[in-house]
């Protein structure tokens, strides 16, 4: 394995560490900057909805950039404007500025999202084996030290640029330094050789894009609902409340450390449907649990189950086509914030308007129908990832710097 490729690595996944801190520094100091700019409870979630809706646009926008412009070119400048807009959201002091931090933020998030599972999929083509899990483990990590920070800012009642301009200061140099060893993969040879790959047919995507929004619905219930329903129907303490993100985000993490080994050893095929029925369990757990700590255990089952669904069905994506795997992610990454969108309204109105256990249940059914789909996550032979992992690189790929 060559230099280029571990420097490239490596830079990448402190990319996907980075943006992992910065998205946690925001939401999860949502009342804090409701409350510094007096935006009210009912122009809260447009403020909330409008940047999933122009991360899509930013991610459309990358999938045509991406035919004449690098996706490192594109990560090296769309993660500065994050982590500036992050800043600005913070140290604003009128709505029209929240409003345009938030806009930045999320037509910048579009492109970085789309652009670092790019580089991370063409990684993976170049090293031969899976390494999409280690990325998004890098992700989690980011998630919980951004949430932890954010924890201290609200314990120790400072400012929100207070917070966020050390967090800045660090990360934003870092970043420039380490996007000069990002690394840019061809198409696969194969798909050179064999003329596959010309294009994206959607009707072969759509399986992903489902699961992609099913995984995403699932993982915003937690982000959004864990706490409330610890309180609320399984009679919690407020602090004990809290716990659940946090457990979900740990065991995140540990099954992205070790996901990659378990689809080198089983197949992607495998690990998916394991971790559907995981996380199925974990919701089925939540759903019934008599009280708060076996509704802990859900929330467990549930950052071991979901945290594979992600990374693999972008892996899968550029597998499935190997001449256009850049533009293949850019729309597969749309139905990240079609999850994100869809999640949240949809337990609240079922837990509103039925009950919170049963809204529960709704998620559960909606992961699993990933079985239906688990077959499009399989390596195909005459594709990248015949048999679960190639022992040399075929192509190392074109390394950033210069652009």
């Amino acid at each position: 394995m060559t230099d280029v490729l571990r420097r490239g690595r490596a830079s990448l996944a402190f990319s996907f560490f980075a943006q992992g801190a910065t998205f946690a520094l925001l939401v999860t100091r949502i009342p804090a900057i409701q409350d510094r700019y007096g935006v009210s409870d009912a122009l809260l979630p447009v403020f909330l909805a409008a940047v999933p809706v122009l991360a899509g646009v930013g991610s459309v926008t990358t999938e045509q950039l991406v035919k004449r412009i690098r996706p490192s070119r594109l990560l090296r400048w769309s993660q500065p404007v994050v982590l500036l807009a992050l800043l600005g959201a913070g140290a604003g002091g009128h709505i029209a500025e929240l409003a345009m931090a938030l806009g930045a933020f999320g037509l910048a998030v579009g492109a970085l999202d789309a652009s670092m599972n790019m580089l991370g999929v063409s990684l993976q083509r170049s090293y031969g084996r899976s390494i999409m899990l280690s990325f998004h483990a890098a992700y989690s990590l980011g998630g919980i030290l951004g949430a932890s920070l954010a924890w201290a800012g609200a314990h120790w009642h400072l400012a929100l640029w207070v917070s966020y301009l050390p967090v800045v200061a660090v990360l934003l140099p870092a970043a420039l330094v380490g996007s000069r060893w990002y690394v840019d993969g061809g198409p696969a040879p194969m798909a050179e050789e064999q003329g596959q790959g010309a294009g994206v047919v959607f009707k072969l995507l759509l399986p992903l894009c489902l699961v992609m929004t099913f995984a995403y619905i699932g993982d915003s219930t937690v982000s959004n609902w864990s706490a409330k329903y610890l309180k609320d129907v399984l009679g919690s303490s407020e602090q004990l409340a809290t716990v659940p993100y946090n457990v979900y985000m740990v065991t995140t993490l540990l099954g992205r450390t070790i996901g990659d080994f378990g689809v080198r050893r089983f197949g992607a095929v495998a690990v998916v449907r394991l971790g559907t029925l995981v996380a199925a369990g974990g919701f089925a757990v939540v759903a019934s649990a008599p009280g708060a700590w076996v509704g802990m255990l859900g929330f467990t089952l549930l950052g071991l189950g979901l945290c594979v669904l992600v990374p693999q069905t972008f892996a899968a994506a550029g597998r499935l086509f190997p001449g256009a795997s850049d533009a293949a992610i850019a729309r597969l990454n749309i139905f990240n914030y079609v999850g994100f969108l869809i999640g949240s309204p949809l337990v609240g109105a079922l837990g509103d308007g039925w009950s919170y256990r049963g809204a529960m249940l709704v998620p559960m059914v909606l992961v699993l129908v990933t079985l239906v789909y688990a077959r499009s996550f399989a390596a195909q032979p005459d594709r990248y990832g015949g048999g679960h992992e190639r022992p040399r690189t075929a192509d190392v790929g074109r390394g950033s710097n210069g652009l």
